[in-house]
């Protein structure tokens, strides 16, 4: 009780790595908690491992730089500010600002809100496909990137101004239930609402979803009122989501297993 064999565990990864994270994913709910608490650290190892195989940021993504002092907040430079610092020591002068750096983080050019349909059974493997979404979104846009959850009410699983780690969300994702009607406006206007937080110049919906709507109102407006959307939808259960995708005019690509999360995102987000 409460142990995971180690050497089958490195086995089933390098054979089956789908099938290692869906059964974790679905050990996260064990009701002995101590394997729950070890399956949960396993999985967003493997996670967020699975997650870094697509490109390290989508072009245009925010990056560090490093500014004079007096013009931006941020963590002190110390190798470039080196040179005022020694001569500050040496002639017993106070340092002036613009002579030290900080490294900071420059506006990003991609704001990502990704919106997770959990209305249906959520499986091992569903669990772990949105998990490995999440981890996605914090790889590209480490900076302004957010997570929904949504049936027929929408939870923010991570906000587009919170700095939650990525580990944090998927550990929360990997605890999800399936419940309930599908609310696609009602999740389609959160995103909306966490986006236009960002000042990111592109601002990008990822609706994981076989978008099929059974409450709250039309969700054909409200897609269309997006900067821009994509839409992953399950490989076997694609057609209302290839409707959806083509009347308000999104990107769509499918997946089947976790695995397939950085292929997927490469489709709908490079352009």
């Amino acid at each position: 009780m409460g142990e995971i064999d180690d050497d089958a565990l490195a086995g089933l990864v390098d054979e089956d790595p789908d099938h290692a994270m869906s059964l974790l994913a679905q050990m996260r709910g064990a009701t002995d908690q101590k394997l729950a608490a070890l399956a949960a650290r396993l999985a967003g190892r493997l996670v967020l491992d699975v997650a870094k195989a697509g490109p390290v940021q989508a072009r245009g993504v925010g990056t560090m730089a490093s500014s004079p002092a007096d013009r931006v907040a941020g963590d002190l430079d110390l190798d470039a500010s080196l040179d005022g610092l020694l001569h500050a020591r040496a002639t017993g002068e106070l340092i002036d600002a613009g002579d030290l750096r900080v490294r900071h983080w420059t506006q990003p050019a991609t704001a990502l809100a990704l919106v997770i349909d959990r209305s249906g059974s959520m499986s091992g493997k569903r669990l772990a496909t949105a998990a490995v979404a999440a981890a996605a979104c914090a790889h590209r846009a480490p900076v302004d990137w957010s997570v929904l959850a949504f049936a027929d009410r929408v939870i923010a699983v991570k906000s587009q101004d919170d700095s939650r780690s990525s580990l944090a969300v998927v550990d929360d994702l990997l605890r999800l239930r399936g419940q309930g009607t599908t609310d696609l406006a009602g999740a389609l206007t959160a995103a909306a609402r966490q986006l236009d937080r960002s000042r990111a110049k592109r601002r990008v919906t990822i609706l994981m979803s076989d978008c099929r709507a059974t409450t709250g109102a039309d969700a054909i407006p409200v897609a269309r009122g997006l900067d821009e959307l994509c839409v992953i939808a399950p490989t076997d259960d694609v057609d209302d989501a290839a409707d959806f995708a083509k009347a308000v005019g999104a990107q769509l690509a499918t997946v089947d297993e976790p695995t397939d999360i950085p292929a997927a995102f490469l489709k709908v987000l490079e352009r």
